[in-house]
């Protein structure tokens, strides 16, 4: 049963025990996994919110290593451990990872507290075939005001042996596609055919006179300049389109910079406990302009700007967009703000605009950006998970956000193989490589140096910031005419699959990546720790 996050409204069948102290050995030899039974467990969704009931028919605890809706505070939480007497019932809402097929519950002794914890770079079902009783969790008072059900910090003990509840899942596909369009990711809260949809239509060149002074059925020729009619008239769009999600109001800023203006799209969604925190998620929405420098332009290689702006970064600004979509739905803790930047191009103008003129009184608690993904995992090229600010540029200086990272893709996204090439890769060459040579299988998480995006404005007023990119330097198309969505096919088709299949795949993972971190960043933002 699929219902809109919003609706979450459940009588609760029981009043759950309140959690004891820590026991001293959890005693699991009267529990197995027939303890508890999930009544929807024969159709459960992977990448969808759902509700389940659970149905304890032993004394137990059970740990729940997902995001969740508190029935208190409305709120997702990452997880939560409940209480549950023999005959007991429980529904919730609950959103199992969506690229996986199968998740698990733990059952322990009731009034546990303390429980083993997955390493960061394994999934769940890789630990059930070695269970290590290294990392631990620990169940709390839930922290937002109405909260009911407990939260989970780090805790020191494991708490004893577990037993688990697996099960399989299955993820929602749409009836109107094949394979080889993406089935396999068209549907789910998010999914990267709404993706591939929003740049198809972004970058459709398309004649059509009546449509807009650029000519085309899409939006194209997106340079920012003073008064550039094809922008202004992409922005009038796309203002409508964030308006049409229900945030709370939706604003274009204009900021003069130097003799030009800036002008950003930013949607807003006010948060209902610190309403001055904001947790921004950009992309750049312009592109590269007639007179910008292209490399390879000095030998004679054809550049200097491009119309169509597919990959850089219609992809970008279409993840945006689709996430701004789900998360509106949402109660948030924190302010959510979801951007269009301009002027990336001219030197990030838009967005440093933005970071440096922020309201009195307002912080960034994060920052997260989306600059040319697509073309990367699982094509032949590598998918960047960049994080930083970067203070050493030999070890990890943002522990806490390369931990995140490293746990949403494990787990959510079942990518522990190719995080760990993509780990081995980074030691081997660092970034460089990773932007233009051919990787097979490789999805690498590192502390970048560089600043070519808009990440770069936000790390400068102090924000750990988190971001997504493939292919860069060696796209053949980078500021130039032929950055075009049948370019970006062409270059995602592999021996295996198509084009079209491998981006609508790759857009599925980014923007699951980015949406899991955004929940888990309301919940606890991740600190610069430089």
């Amino acid at each position: 049963m699929r219902i809109p996050v919003q609706a979450f409204g459940l009588m609760f069948l029981m009043l759950l025990a309140p959690l004891s102290g820590c026991v001293g050995e959890n005693n699991v030899e009267s529990l197995s996994a027939s303890s508890l039974s999930i009544a929807e467990s024969e159709s459960l969704e992977a990448g969808m919110w759902q509700i389940i009931t659970m149905e304890a028919s032993e004394d137990l605890a059970v740990f729940i290593p997902y995001f969740i809706q508190d029935p208190g505070s409305m709120r997702a939480q990452n997880g939560t451990v409940l209480n549950m007497e023999s005959g007991d019932k429980v529904s919730m809402n609950i959103l199992f990872p969506p690229r996986n097929e199968e998740i698990v519950f733990f059952l322990g002794q009731i009034g546990r507290v303390n429980w083993p914890i997955r390493e960061p770079d394994q999934s769940w079902m890789a630990w059930l075939n070695n269970p290590s009783q290294g990392s631990a969790v620990q169940a709390v008072v839930n922290q937002d005001t109405g909260g009911e059900w407990p939260w989970l910090v780090t805790g020191n003990v494991t708490g004893g042996d577990v037993i688990p509840l697996v099960m399989e899942t299955s993820r929602p596909f749409r009836a109107d596609l094949s394979e080889e369009n993406g089935v396999g990711a068209s549907d789910g809260w998010v999914n990267g055919r709404d993706v591939y949809e929003w740049v198809d239509f972004i970058a459709d060149d398309t004649p059509c006179a009546t449509c807009g002074p650029d000519g085309a059925v899409g939006y194209l020729d997106r340079w920012i300049g003073n008064a550039n009619p094809s922008y202004e008239h992409a922005i009038t769009y796309f203002e409508g389109v964030m308006q049409g999600y229900g945030l709370d109001r939706v604003e274009v800023h204009r900021f003069q910079w130097n003799t030009a203006w800036a002008v950003n799209i930013c949607g807003y969604k006010d948060g209902s406990v610190y309403p001055n925190e904001w947790l921004i998620f950009g992309a750049h929405f312009d592109i590269a302009p007639p007179v910008a420098y292209t490399p390879g332009a000095e030998i004679g290689v054809p550049g200097y700007g491009t119309r169509h702006g597919a990959y850089d970064n219609a992809a970008g600004s279409s993840m945006v967009l689709t996430t701004a979509s789900v998360l509106a739905e949402f109660d948030a803790r924190r302010t959510m703000v979801f951007c269009l930047w301009s002027s990336e191009e001219e030197g990030l103008w838009g967005s440093r605009s933005f970071a440096n003129d922020l309201p009195d009184g307002v912080t960034v608690s994060n920052y997260l950006n989306l600059d040319m993904a697509g073309v990367n995992y699982p094509g032949d090229y590598a998918l960047s998970v960049y994080l930083g600010p970067d203070g050493t540029e030999e070890a990890i200086d943002q522990a806490g956000m390369f931990h995140l990272a490293e746990w949403i893709g494990a787990d959510a996204l079942d990518l522990g193989y190719e995080m760990e090439r993509g780990r081995e890769a980074w030691l081997a060459g660092g970034e460089s490589p990773l932007w233009g040579d051919i990787y097979e299988d490789t999805v690498a998480i590192y502390e970048s140096p560089t600043a070519r995006s808009d990440h770069d404005s936000f790390q400068n007023i102090g924000v750990a910031t988190l971001g997504w990119n493939g292919l860069v330097d060696g796209y053949p198309c980078y500021h130039r005419e032929c950055d075009t969505m049948e370019t970006m096919i062409e270059y995602m088709d592999t021996d295996n699959s198509t084009g079209i299949n491998n981006l609508v795949h790759s857009w599925d993972i980014v923007t699951w990546w980015a949406v899991y971190a955004f929940l888990h960043m309301d919940q606890t933002p991740v600190p610069n720790e430089l």
